[in-house]
């Protein structure tokens, strides 16, 4: 077991560990934001047949040739063609079809030309200019051919994408199955939402700021509800938690005579990775995993084992859990975006941890500027439900002086699409 890592040791220590879960196949309609765990392939060529990208007129090109302003040419408006319809005749050259978005082309017409570029008399039309070939005509087969790879493995499926399915014919997609999360708060004081807090109680908020945040990412949270400070009550909560995929706790991993979270998972076979992160918050953290599961031969959950303050569970769940869920999710991409941003008012620390300071954001004149929420005690959670992002205060500062730049991680990302600019690395 290592002690007192750095944050980014202990973001690549997890990140080694865990590896994206095995496909599950779900129907396309509810696959949108997972992540592809096949290549797609074409079962049909797009579109199916040359067809008119416009409402117009499919015409023989050639017979337009002539064609001005002053001296239009006038063909014979001979058939009508619309999406969905057959054009098994002909056109005979130097008469036009009369033809809609997505209808196929007739054989022998080459061009279409829109209607707002005719003049339409009855059963007649007059072209104003000459109509290139190919105009405004949709090859078939411009878009994919059959056996062409559409989607790669690793895709994350978007709307477009699953209107892309849809077109195929697809009705199921293959996907990395979304983690399994079991929720645990531990503590003699907590109560749920809905019961007394007389007596110096306090409501279990981190099970649901924690289960929110694992929706959120997209995993899928299981709440094992409130534990004693007692280690026979937490080691049946544990074992309740083994069929799931991650194990994250709040509270009990420190050093105090009622912090039981460590020694129960060594007892019920978990191997500690590391235990401690030089970062405020969120200091006293457990990461490890457990050495089998339920099944015989299957791998236990990893555990995650989270500070009992409100603001530092949240701090913990963004920097260690959530990439890690990612990558369990198939995402590539794992950490949240980061910004350069300006500060508004000078900050102090004492040198040594890393610090992640709650920020609100706002843009003046093109620029980014940050702004701390204000009292930063991992308890004052309001402060975490206004931020926007978390400051990196690197360890080795004692101050960040005002105007300076600095980087955000942006954990509001409605921040990005209340602004029309676009931000660098992002």
């Amino acid at each position: 077991m290592e002690r007192n890592l750095t944050v980014a040791q202990a973001q690549d220590a997890i990140l080694n560990e865990v590896s994206p879960l095995a496909a599950q196949t779900v129907a396309v309609a509810d696959a949108q934001g997972r992540i592809l765990a096949e290549d797609v392939l074409s079962t049909r060529m797009l579109p199916p047949a040359d067809c008119s990208a416009m409402d117009g007129y499919a015409i023989h090109s050639a017979a337009s040739q002539s064609a001005s302003a002053d001296v239009p040419v006038s063909m014979r408006v001979a058939l009508e063609v619309a999406a969905g319809g057959s054009a098994d005749c002909p056109l005979q050259p130097g008469d036009a079809a009369r033809i809609f978005t997505g209808a196929p082309v007739p054989p022998g017409a080459d061009s279409v030309v829109m209607q707002e570029h005719v003049e339409a008399d009855g059963e007649w039309v007059r072209i104003l200019k000459p109509a290139p070939r190919g105009n405004n005509i949709r090859n078939a087969g411009e878009e994919m051919h059959v056996g062409d790879r559409v989607l790669a493995r690793g895709a994350c499926i978007s709307a477009p994408v699953i209107g892309l399915l849809a077109s195929l014919g697809r009705t199921l997609v293959s996907v990395v199955r979304r983690p399994r999360v079991a929720i645990l708060s531990s503590g003699d004081e907590l109560v749920e939402p809905d019961g007394s807090v007389e007596g110096g109680r306090i409501v279990a908020s981190n099970s649901y700021t924690l289960s929110a945040l694992c929706r959120e990412v997209g995993a899928e949270p299981i709440y094992f509800g409130i534990s004693k400070d007692c280690p026979e009550e937490l080691e049946a909560h544990m074992r309740s938690g083994l069929s799931a995929d991650c194990i994250v706790t709040s509270a009990g991993v420190s050093v105090g005579d009622h912090d039981h979270v460590k020694g129960v998972i060594e007892k019920l076979g978990c191997e500690i990775r590391f235990w401690g992160v030089q970062m405020k918050p969120g200091h006293p953290m457990v990461f490890g995993r457990f050495d089998r599961g339920p099944a015989p031969g299957a791998a236990g959950p990893f555990v995650f084992g989270l500070p009992g303050n409100p603001v530092s569970a949240a701090v913990t769940f963004e920097q260690f859990v959530r990439p890690a869920l990612r990558k369990m999710s198939g995402f590539v991409t794992h950490f949240r975006p980061t910004i350069q941003a300006r500060l508004r008012t000078a900050l102090r620390k004492q040198p040594g941890r890393l610090n992640f300071i709650r920020v609100c954001l706002e843009i003046e004149d093109g620029e980014i500027w940050a702004s701390s929420t204000g009292n930063q005690s991992s308890g004052v959670f309001r402060s975490m439900s206004e931020a926007q992002g978390l400051l990196v205060f690197p360890g080795a500062d004692s101050e960040l002086a005002e105007g300076s730049d600095v980087t955000v991680q942006v954990i509001d990302e409605g921040f990005f699409a209340g602004h029309e600019r676009g931000f660098e690395g992002v």
